[in-house]
This record gives C-alpha cells, sequence and structure tokens, in this order.
C-alpha cells in the first residue's frame, strides 16, 4: 500500500503537467487571435492609448463599417473563394490518382515524383517567382485569376500528394485483391473501393490545400494587378492611415472577417472527416 500511493500520486501529478502544458500550449496558439478580436472591437481612443488594454472598455462596430467603406472586402471574399476554392478541388482531384500510382505501383516514375515532392519544398518562393512570373507572362496569364489558382494548384499539389499517400497506405492491399477477384480493375476499385476509404484524407486535404491558397499572400501580390481582381490577403495591406502607418482598428476588422471563411470552412468539414473515419472503419 506504501507504494502504491506514490506511484498513484507521481501518475496524477504527471497527468496535472501534462494538462497544464496543453493549457498552456492552446493560450498561446489562442492569444493572437483574441488579441486581433479585441482589437477589432476598440474605439480609436483605446487604439491610441498609451495604456493598452485585454479588452474593450467601450465596444464598438466602428472599425468594421470603415472597413467595409475603405475596401472593397466582399468582393475581395468572393475572389479568394473562387480562386482558393477551385485551386483546392483540383489539387485534391489530382492528387488522388497521383497518390494511388505512387503507393500501389513502385516504379522510377513513383520514385521521382516522391523526390519532386521533397525537392520542391526546398526553393524559396523569391527564388522562383521571377521566372514564373516570366511563364505566366507569356501565356498571358498575368492579372489573371485563372493563372494564380493554377499557380496554387502547383504550390499545394505536393504537400497534397504527401498526405494523401498515407492515407492510401492505410488502405489494406486485400481489399483490392478481393475486388478484383470479382473482376474490378484498377481504375474500378479505386473509385467504388479506395475512395470510400479515403475519405478522411480528402476531406484534410482539401482543408488544407483551401486554407493553403486562401491565406497565400506573396503569389497574389505579384500576380494580380488590376484592383478588382485582388484577394482578400492583398486587400488588407490597403489599410494605412496618415504617413502610411497602418490603421489599427479597420486592419484588425478586415482580418478577423479574412479569418471567418477558414474557421467556418473547417467547422463544417470537421463533421464530414469524423463521419468519413467511422465510415471507413464500418467498411473496412
Amino acid at each position: 500500500m506504501k507504494n502504491r500511493r506514490p506511484r498513484s500520486a507521481r501518475r496524477a501529478a504527471g497527468r496535472t503537467g501534462q494538462y497544464a502544458a496543453l493549457l498552456c500550449y492552446l493560450v498561446f496558439l489562442a492569444f493572437p487571435l483574441l488579441w486581433l478580436v479585441s482589437t477589432a472591437f476598440k474605439s480609436p481612443q483605446e487604439l491610441g492609448s498609451v495604456h493598452p488594454t485585454w479588452l474593450p472598455e467601450h465596444p464598438t462596430l466602428g472599425n468594421f463599417r470603415s472597413a467595409f467603406d475603405q475596401q472593397p472586402l466582399l468582393h475581395a471574399a468572393l475572389n479568394s473563394l473562387l480562386v482558393a476554392g477551385c485551386a483546392a478541388v483540383v489539387s485534391v482531384a489530382v492528387a488522388v490518382p497521383a497518390a494511388y500510382v505512387m503507393v500501389r505501383i513502385r516504379s522510377a516514375v513513383s520514385r521521382a515524383g516522391t523526390a519532386w515532392i521533397l525537392v520542391s519544398q526546398m526553393f524559396p518562393l523569391v527564388l522562383i517567382i521571377i521566372p514564373l512570373f516570366m511563364v505566366l507572362l507569356n501565356l498571358h496569364l498575368v492579372d489573371s485569376q485563372f493563372g494564380l489558382g493554377l499557380v496554387y494548384v502547383v504550390w499545394t499539389l505536393p504537400f497534397a500528394l504527401w498526405m494523401l499517400q498515407g492515407y492510401v497506405r492505410a488502405v489494406p492491399v486485400s481489399l483490392e485483391e478481393a475486388a478484383a477477384i470479382d473482376g474490378c480493375g484498377r481504375v474500378r476499385a479505386l473509385r467504388s473501393v479506395v475512395l470510400p476509404l479515403l475519405a478522411p484524407g480528402l476531406v484534410a486535404t482539401l482543408m488544407f490545400s483551401f486554407v493553403t491558397a486562401w491565406n497565400e499572400f506573396f503569389f497574389a501580390l505579384v500576380l494580380l494587378k488590376s484592383p478588382e481582381k485582388q484577394t482578400m490577403s492583398v486587400i488588407l495591406t490597403h489599410f494605412l492611415g496618415a504617413e502610411g502607418a497602418a490603421d489599427l482598428g479597420p486592419l484588425a476588422a478586415a482580418s478577423v472577417l479574412a479569418t471567418l471563411p477558414s474557421l467556418v470552412f473547417f467547422a463544417l468539414l470537421q463533421k464530414r472527416l469524423v463521419g468519413g473515419m467511422l465510415t471507413g472503419a464500418v467498411k473496412g
């Protein structure tokens, strides 16, 4: 009995320490978003105070009204939604068969594809932006949302392939062999057997591709010149006050609005992610 009590006490202390560390990590992650929301509802007097407050003393919606008056936020959000949504769907549609081939058919091509995934993540954006701009200029796709969408597809495709390969490996080969005995070819087996079990991976990859394209700034800044075609991330740079200083109130309000689609997208697909996991477990 004497040995059990210290052991149980150590376990309880270790569990408490783990929860405390997790709580600190959650606070660390949530603090920037909470501070952003707090700033969005502060009055100009509070924003200019030398003694900042954690919460707005006199909450106001004036920053949101000012943000909509200064910049076409709704139009920019629609541009981002169109480009990011199309890029995410195309990227996942291309990545699914490619990941399946790279996992199931081991060859020099699949090994080269894996090497391309790793190498493509090593190049900084500044190094490729000039050649990319010249290629799109020759194709007459500069200042084009279609051209920006193509760039996002190529940019998100390597990581989408990397994510989906893990999910494809988790699907038992015996299921495809059983389908082959019933007369299914590889294409039909991929569509009828593998895809239903890949539902969690497809949702996760779609979420990653969408959020990555939605938040991207550098490509959109360089490739889009017309104000009516600019995305949300570029519009946020236009909130400047006197002498080029950032207009913090409207900027914070616009930033809050810019984060909402990603949060809503995640909240909607989270249920499908869990449902896809349960469906895959039942079918497996």
